[in-house]
């Protein structure tokens, strides 16, 4: 029994040792293939970027030139460009660029001259109040960015002495809401600060350009474009270069029908080349010479580790999006849906005109410090009474009063779309027939007429919900008229049926037997 055990044991220890030895060499041999594709994550890196040095040149002096031929004249460019004092200078593209964030050239411009013309330097930003920020910034979006930039300014004049940061790793770790973006914007268009900027517009340029079609979001993509910018940026001209970029993506290469004839880097673009090389392929088969390559132009040149590079786009190449294959961006999350109670209260004012109820929000969160009208989240569908009683409690307890649900008047709807909320505005109106408060209203509450709501810290949705509320007002005045008007017609046609009466009842009126009796009878 124990020589059984014993041979039994010896065969299993050989069985081990066969699996132990066939086992090793797989490893050994997936440990060569791992070294293998070192060189060829190499080859993708240059497909991905710029490795030529010609190339980069011609990238740079192209359009470099292009810019210079036809740049818009923008007022902190042009400050970029003349401003002498770096304080201001650094200030002033500052400020630009935090109102440039998710927000367009052509409405930018405005607030931009205003703003700079009430706070001119970082020291006049700093004594303003976040009241008259919030007013400042009221209509432009995001309203966060201009607390922060008024938080900015103040840390600028109460820690570092009046004097903007000096560098990109400065102005990225002591100004409040300044990003990757916004510090290499600044430092290469007001410091001359040798650096790329990657925004939305230069992201696009370059992925369609050098053909990375991952998610442009992601990690490998995000470091992959920040590292051509940083390879592509003129040594002489950074500001001037990282502007020309801003602009290819805003004016030509632009999201939906791109200008590809009118761009002065075409020549480098592999999503373009890759664009006329399919068209010619296409050319070719119409005119049955399948077996022929196009003379003009060569085999499409793709990176050559496609299966596994991590910049190379993860579906297949769509014809008839031509360049618009790149970039390729994730799918958006739907935005939250809400609804919101909101009650446009009224009363009259001391000098005639009438006042409206306004309340502060939270100083933080969305429209952080903004005013609105009187408002509650909806929380599932509730009846018209149901929705009146709430926001009769809630008027109520703001005012320090009791109002009668009867007071409300329904006004209508009015949807505004946040970049992350779906948000509809049930609208009612309250008017309050006395002046004064009613009561003892809290100090997050103010009574503003209506030249003094238009100039108020208030959001586009606030704005909205006043047009709607004036389009209600108008069709009750119009109604209120043409009553007006009909009871007037009325009274008139009454007054004169009425009159004409009188005036016959002076005559005698004779019966028609009357006229056929003889004189006789007459007498």
């Amino acid at each position: 029994m124990s020589r059984l055990r014993s041979a039994t044991q010896k065969r299993m220890r050989v069985a081990l040792d066969k699996t132990e030895s066939s086992s090793a060499k797989p490893l050994r041999k997936r440990a060569k293939a791992t070294v293998k594709q070192e060189p060829d994550e190499t080859a993708a890196s240059t497909y991905h970027s710029f490795h030529d040095p010609a190339d980069i040149t011609l990238f740079r002096t192209h359009i470099l030139y292009w810019y210079d031929q036809g740049k818009r004249e923008l007022p902190w460019r042009t400050v970029a460009l003349t401003e002498p004092d770096i304080n201001i200078r650094t200030y002033a593209v500052w400020v630009s660029e935090i109102m440039l964030q998710q927000t367009q050239v052509a409405t930018v411009i405005d607030y931009y001259n205003k703003w700079m013309k009430r706070w001119p330097t970082v020291q006049d930003l700093a004594a303003a109040t976040l009241e008259e920020v919030n007013q400042m910034w009221a209509g432009l979006g995001y309203y966060s960015r201009g607390k922060r930039l008024q938080e900015g300014a103040q840390k600028v004049v109460s820690e570092l002495g009046g004097e903007m940061p000096r560098t990109v790793e400065a102005l990225l770790k002591q100004l409040p809401g300044v990003g990757r973006y916004t510090a290499a914007a600044v430092g290469s268009i007001a410091l001359g600060q040798v650096t790329g900027a990657v925004d939305g517009n230069v992201i696009r340029v370059l992925c369609r350009v050098r053909a990375i079609g991952a998610d442009s979001t992601s990690p490998a993509v995000t470091e992959a474009l920040w590292s051509t910018a940083n390879t592509l940026v003129s040594q002489e001209r950074p500001g001037d270069f990282n502007q020309a970029m801003m602009e290819l993506g805003a004016r030509v290469c632009t999201p939906k029908g791109p200008q590809c004839t009118q761009c002065p880097i075409q020549t480098l673009c592999h999503s373009y080349r890759k664009v006329s090389v399919k068209q010619e392929e296409n050319s070719t088969k119409l005119l049955g010479k399948l077996n022929r390559v196009p003379a003009s132009l060569r085999d499409i040149e793709d990176c050559v580790t496609s299966g596994t590079c991590n910049l190379c786009p993860t579906e297949p190449w769509d014809s008839q999006l031509g360049v618009l294959n790149f970039p390729r961006k994730p799918v958006k999350k739907a935005p939250r849906v809400e609804r919101t109670l909101t009650c446009v209260v009224t009363r009259p004012g001391a000098g005639g005109d009438g006042e409206y109820l306004l309340t502060q929000r939270p100083s933080k969160g969305l429209l952080a410090g903004m005013w609105e009208f009187p408002s509650l989240l909806l929380e599932g569908e509730n009846s018209e009474m149901k929705q009146k009683g709430a926001l009769c409690a809630g008027v109520g307890r703001m005012l320090g009063v009791r109002l009668d649900k009867g007071l409300l008047q329904y006004v209508g709807e009015v949807v505004h779309i946040f970049s992350h909320i779906h948000q509809t505005y049930v609208v009612y109106s309250l008017c309050l027939n006395v002046s004064g408060d009613g009561g003892k209203a809290q100090s997050t509450t103010r009574w503003l007429t209506r030249p003094s709501l238009q100039e108020a810290a208030v959001s586009t949705g606030v704005k909205k919900i006043m047009k709607l509320y004036d389009t209600m007002e108008d069709q009750e005045g119009q109604t209120t008229k043409k009553k007006a008007t009909n009871a007037k017609s009325d009274g008139q046609h009454k007054s004169k049926k009425l009159k004409d009466n009188s005036t016959n009842s002076g005559t005698r009126q004779l019966s028609l037997s009357s006229f056929f009796k003889s004189p006789k009878q007459e007498t």
